[in-house]
């Protein structure tokens, strides 16, 4: 059974709209908020218009990359549940969760089993250990046979290139799916119609 879904880089009140208004929406929205050249980047006005928006079931997430101390100041106030972050280490982990009280989701970029060894530096830090592929804003796969080594009880998430004719082979895996690029008619520019059919397949997956 396939745990949960996240859905990332929203940068438009259509599309958040029809997210959160669909009757399986994702238990996760993600928001670019510092990651500059990623096609999905939001900045910090708009992304205070987007998050007056009712997040119903969903809990919001601030994917921010590296120690940003002047986003995390910008985005304090908002309604963000989780952050995501990249390029942090396990202090600057802690002093962030710890500073501004969000639950936090590591998001490690995966090439090799030596990649994944490094949840243990986290697994005791953050919420959910996200892995990634090495792509960032483009999106790039990995093997997922290198998770393998990752215990049961750690709060999996798995990102980079999951595409909807991928999915009926998680649903004997208690992963959280994170998609974005499958989702797009252009890079990043969100596909309603493919948005629909992740969300109604994994549903029907979990039925």
């Amino acid at each position: 059974m396939i745990s949960s879904t996240k859905i990332c880089g929203i940068s438009d009140p259509k599309t958040l709209n029809y997210i959160l208004n669909h009757p399986h929406p994702p238990s996760l929205i993600g928001f670019i908020c510092n990651y500059k050249t990623s096609p999905r980047y939001v900045e910090i006005d708009k992304l205070k218009e987007l998050l007056k928006m009712n997040k119903k079931q969903s809990k919001y997430v601030a994917v921010i990359v590296k120690n940003d101390s002047v986003t995390l100041d910008n985005i304090k106030g908002l309604p963000f549940d989780y952050y995501q972050l990249y390029d942090c280490s396990p202090d600057e982990t802690k002093k962030i969760k710890e500073k501004f009280k969000k639950k936090i989701i590591t998001a490690l970029k995966i090439k090799n089993k030596d990649d994944v060894i490094k949840y243990k530096d986290y697994e005791n830090i953050s919420d959910i250990i996200l892995f990634d592929g090495p792509g960032m804003a483009e999106s790039v796969g990995f093997n997922h046979d290198l998770l393998n080594v990752v215990p049961e009880h750690i709060n999996k998430m798995i990102a980079g290139n999951i595409k909807i004719k991928d999915l009926s082979n998680f649903k004997n895996k208690s992963w959280i799916l994170d998609v974005s690029g499958s989702l797009e008619s252009e890079k990043g520019i969100k596909d309603i119609n493919k948005i629909d059919n992740f969300l109604n397949t994994v549903h029907n997956i979990n039925s």
